[in-house]
């Protein structure tokens, strides 16, 4: 189907949004237009066996049998609907359009049903009906063309072409592109968070293609068998995707997708359309994936996912927690937790647990392909929930690589995404490796952008990113390569490294001003031990007075305390209040100890990232100590991290331009400013 044609049923659904305007909010509209192109492509589907259907149930109703099973085999699919109704026979007679069209909704079967009913659809044909728009709304749909199959106009016969094959009208992938543009529309409409966004099929073509080119020669054997899940499968585009490229290599291949979405539209929509393809509506659950996992236990071959950017998961904050802290390793979430406002990489631990093992004879073993944003690349410090999960999967030796797109390239947010292709079962060469792809300038730009999507991967530059990323080693050990520099390869322990804590000793000179006893006057702690009042007017005739060291400065404290009768409080609290009030800062000042060591200077505290292979001691000498000769590393503060810093390993340094082209352009638009004010202003 061409792109005019996909725009065409896309814009005949989306019309209806003149009828509703006035009755319904924009944000709306979707929640009758999107269920009843449901509604209208399952009529069209079902259309060549309801004849067959309506007989089968004729012939065993009132029986005690399984008609279900009978009408399941009638209709060719895993749905069915036993009604005389459609849609054009309901608005045939406008007064019972509501009641027909509930009637017809409820003839359905009970899988079709609660795809419908998870749209609320009756409660939209309700308020329709109130508003006198039901009938004219539904005649918009009953001319709507979804047929899967082009058909003689007054036989219904489905035509074929040269090779007796059927001619497609509006195949099931295609169909895809028409819900996908009608949720592109109503997630404009409802103003949808960055998070909240569909993947574009070229980018699911090329996420496919990483995810299971490596196998293609294994998928291509008879008799292949693979299962593939998504837990976050939106509208189902990936789960069609990997199941069209597995077939596409072996057509007797059997593929069975799962999935997981908590979205209703979305979830009802990827029901639905798995219904029409023959898959088990069943394996695609209705949830959230972390607080109720669909598929418990289950383990699948290839898992893809292109879960919300940035969505805090405070919702499901007890349940995620409570299996942390339970189950520890043995559950999902045993590597960490990350911060609360980002559940990115929840998702991929989730998908991980969901791994098949790998046998002692190596087979078994799953590949994983996921879509970031780049937060999950570095956020967190050492040691954090973030960097723990990162060292857990290296350490594992999970991660195969990480493709860097370009920006815009989503239909609801314009940031830089990453693929990320996980495995545990690396191919011999990749073991203890991680490819960086660097595909950020491979884009085409779009005549016209689809909300903040400008930019598109043609079916080129996705063949080419697919055969950079399977020749990746070779490439990166070959610098006479063209793309040499698009590809780097890493050891997993190069992402490691250890934040160490740099000290410098605290330097005080000492002395007495208007504002130290200011501050003594305000200070809890020597309130408590000591009369302010009494200790401010003896130190009043030191104002202006310096010492070097805090013994010197003790002494004279002291002495001017007991001329005034005003004792020295006992105890540390008293000395440390008034060393923190009368000391200053001054890198000529003397070096406090505490029991013999120097006390560090917090304001002075550094902290350094070293890699795991250096020694820290060595890189304190060659990067410290020849600017702070007193810096010294304090060993118990030293922390474990894990990072994958993109962008810096691509970071390609570009000088300014000359100052005095940079002026030569300045003049010129100045004289261009000046030029047209004159013809404003003539």
């Amino acid at each position: 189907m061409s792109t005019s044609k996909h725009t065409e049923l896309a814009n005949h659904a989306w019309s209806v949004a003149d009828l509703l305007r006035g009755d319904y909010k924009q944000s709306d509209y979707g929640k009758v237009i999107l269920p009843l192109t449901v509604l209208r492509r399952l009529e069209c589907v079902l259309q060549p066996t309801r004849d067959k259907v309506r007989e089968t149930y004729q012939r065993f109703e009132g029986q005690d049998v399984d008609v279900a099973r009978f009408l399941r085999r009638a209709s060719g699919h895993s749905f069915y609907n036993v009604s005389t109704y459609t849609l054009k026979s309901i608005v045939a007679d406008p007064s019972q359009t509501a009641k027909h069209l509930l009637a017809y909704i409820g003839a359905f079967s009970d899988n079709a049903q609660e795809v419908l009913h998870r749209y609320e659809l009756p409660q939209q044909i309700r308020r329709l009906e109130s508003a006198n728009l039901l009938y004219q709304v539904v005649g918009r749909f009953a001319d709507l063309d979804l047929d899967p199959f082009q058909r003689n106009k007054q036989t219904g016969e489905i035509l074929t072409d040269d090779h007796g094959q059927p001619k497609v009208n509006v195949s099931n992938h295609q169909m895809g592109y028409v819900f996908e543009e009608l949720i592109r529309r109503f997630a404009e409409q409802s103003n949808e968070t960055a998070g909240e966004h569909f993947t574009p099929r070229e980018v699911i073509e090329l996420m496919v293609n990483l995810l299971i080119a490596p196998d293609d020669d294994a998928l291509s054997i008879p008799g292949t068998s693979r299962t593939v899940m998504d837990p976050a499968c939106g509208t189902g585009g990936m789960l069609s995707a990997a199941e069209e490229h597995i077939t596409k290599l072996n057509p007797s291949a059997t593929v069975t997708v799962f999935g997981q979405e908590l979205n209703p539209e979305s979830w009802a929509i990827c029901r639905s359309d798995m219904m029409i393809k023959g898959q088990d509506p069943e394996n695609i659950k209705f949830g959230n994936s972390f607080s109720d996992d669909g598929h418990r236990g289950a383990h699948f071959d290839y898992l893809l996912a292109n879960p919300p950017f940035g969505v805090e998961w405070k919702k499901v904050k007890d349940d995620i927690e409570h299996e942390y802290e339970t189950l520890g390793e043995s559950g999902r979430f045993g590597a960490g937790l990350p911060r609360i406002n980002d559940g990115s990489l929840l998702f991929l631990q989730h998908m991980i647990s969901k791994m098949k093992p790998v046998t002692a004879d190596g087979k078994g073993g799953s590949r994983i392909a996921i879509v970031f944003n780049g937060s999950p690349l570095f956020t967190g410090a050492a040691e954090s929930g973030e960097s723990r999960i990162r060292q857990w999967i290296l350490e594992n030796d999970w991660l195969e690589g990480i493709v860097a797109l370009p920006d815009q390239l989503f239909y609801n947010t314009g940031i830089s995404t990453y693929f990320w292709i996980l495995t545990n079962r690396k191919a011999k060469g990749h073991r203890g490796k991680v490819v960086l792809l660097d595909a950020r300038d491979q884009f085409a730009k779009m005549r016209k952008s689809l909300g903040d999507k400008r930019k598109y991967l043609t079916a080129d530059q996705i063949k080419d990113i697919t055969r950079l990323y399977a020749e990746a080693l070779d490439v990166a050990q070959n610098p006479n390569h063209a793309l040499h520099g698009k590809v780097k390869v890493f050891a997993n322990g190069d992402f490691g490294y250890r934040r160490i804590t740099v000290e410098r000793p605290l330097k005080l000179r000492f002395e007495v001003t208007e504002e130290t006893l200011t501050a003594l006057a305000a200070s809890k702690p020597i309130q408590r031990v000591s009369d302010v009042n009494g200790l401010t007017t003896a130190l009043k005739p030191l104002i202006g007075q310096v010492w070097p060291t805090k013994r010197a400065a003790w002494d004279a404290l002291r002495s001017a305390m007991a001329e005034a009768g005003v004792l020295w409080p006992a105890g540390t609290a008293f000395q440390k209040a008034l060393r923190d009030i009368v000391g200053v800062r001054d890198p000529e000042g003397e070096v406090q100890l505490v029991k013999g060591t120097p006390e560090p200077d917090t304001d002075l505290r550094d902290y350094e990232n070293v890699p795991l292979d250096e020694d820290i001691e060595e890189y304190l000498r060659r990067e410290v100590l020849p600017h702070v000769p007193d810096a010294w590393i304090d060993h118990e503060k030293t922390k474990i991290g894990y990072e994958i810093p993109f962008t810096r390993h691509f970071y390609v340094y570009k000088p300014p331009r000359p100052l005095a082209e940079i002026d030569a352009e300045l003049k010129s638009l100045e004289a261009e400013i000046q030029s047209l004010l004159i013809e404003v202003t003539e």
